[in-house]
């Protein structure tokens, strides 16, 4: 699937702007890390901005991402990339055993963290760094939803400092922060 594809079925499943914004966070850091991988680029940033086109539809662990593997099935997708999509949540049962899964989920609940320290910050993502998040991590009221275990899990399962990582990942984001609206 090309991204061209994925960016048209993102379009038609989600309307949220930060959703799609967060699919275009998650695409930059998994590009980022198949370019240090030495991995199809391409293909990992579909993954990316896919793995989360069905969650205004399907808003439920019974559901997501379950439910949009049936959609892309229907579209003609390659099982591997379902099955790829599919390994970021817990609850399926698909097994994050190749680095691309390992980095979707590592990935994930960390992009989203990362916009939520930067949009506390006057500056942005210009200058944040993974001591601020770190500290951020600490504070359990500051964006509760976001699963600080999956953010320690991803870097470890991925073979990853955890320092390294988020600033990895910050600087992944830095590239697109005017289309994340994090400048």
């Amino acid at each position: 699937m090309t991204r061209d594809e994925a960016l048209e079925i993102l379009h038609e499943h989600v309307q949220n702007e930060n959703l799609r914004k967060h699919a275009d966070a998650v695409e930059a850091a998994m590009r980022a890390y198949a370019r240090k991988l030495g991995e199809d680029e391409e293909y990992w940033g579909v993954v990316g901005l896919l793995h989360d086109f069905d969650w205004e539809i399907h808003p439920t662990l019974e559901e997501h991402p379950q439910k949009g593997g049936e959609i892309l099935r229907a579209r003609g997708a390659d099982e591997a990339l379902i099955a790829d999509i599919q390994a970021h949540a817990r609850h399926t049962g698909v097994p994050r055993d190749t680095p691309v899964r390992q980095a979707l989920f590592a990935v994930d609940e960390l992009a989203g963290f990362i916009v939520a320290c930067a949009l506390v910050r006057p500056t942005g993502i210009s200058d944040l760094q993974a001591k601020s998040v770190k500290k951020k991590m600490k504070d359990s009221s500051f964006a509760a939803a976001v699963s600080r275990d999956d953010i320690r899990d991803g870097a470890e399962d991925l073979g990853v400092d955890l320092t390294e990582h988020i600033d990895f990942v910050i600087e992944a984001m830095r590239e697109i922060s005017g289309e994340l609206g994090l400048v």
